[in-house]
């Protein structure tokens, strides 16, 4: 069980309180952790207010377990941004039946538009296109 050792605490008088553990051994000494337990854990870190190393230490943990725990945490627990915009250049040219807007699409695609009727097609092209990179 992983429990804290009242000389360790960083007062004296009053042991830390932590929630009590099953702890289970793998074939090399490791101890092994539930992920109720690293849970459980993570929230006690919390509201000590302690740093990770002075947490591991009380605790007997190793700190670089302790601190993957807490990286892998804040990193599921981080927002997802959104798609980063990106942008098309579109070069309008002239050319004998009058301006043609082409459109270089990445990877070296290129679209030409002969009128303006056709830009809905293209818009839903290149959406189409962005949906499945």
């Amino acid at each position: 069980m992983i429990t804290a050792n009242p000389s360790d605490s960083p007062s004296a008088g009053a042991p830390a309180v932590l929630p009590k553990l099953a702890v289970s051994l793998d074939t090399k000494g490791r101890v092994r952790v539930s992920k109720e337990q690293r849970r459980d854990l993570l929230a006690a870190l919390s509201r000590s207010g302690e740093s990770v190393p002075q947490f591991a230490q009380r605790t007997g943990l190793k700190y670089s377990t302790l601190a993957r725990w807490v990286q892998v945490s804040r990193r599921t627990q981080r927002p997802k941004r959104p798609p980063q915009l990106r942008l098309l250049e579109a070069v309008v040219a002239s050319a004998p039946q009058g301006p043609v807007l082409q459109v270089q699409l990445p990877g070296g695609a290129r679209v030409e538009l002969q009128s303006s009727a056709q830009i809905p097609l293209v818009a839903a092209l290149v959406r189409a296109l962005e949906q499945s990179c």
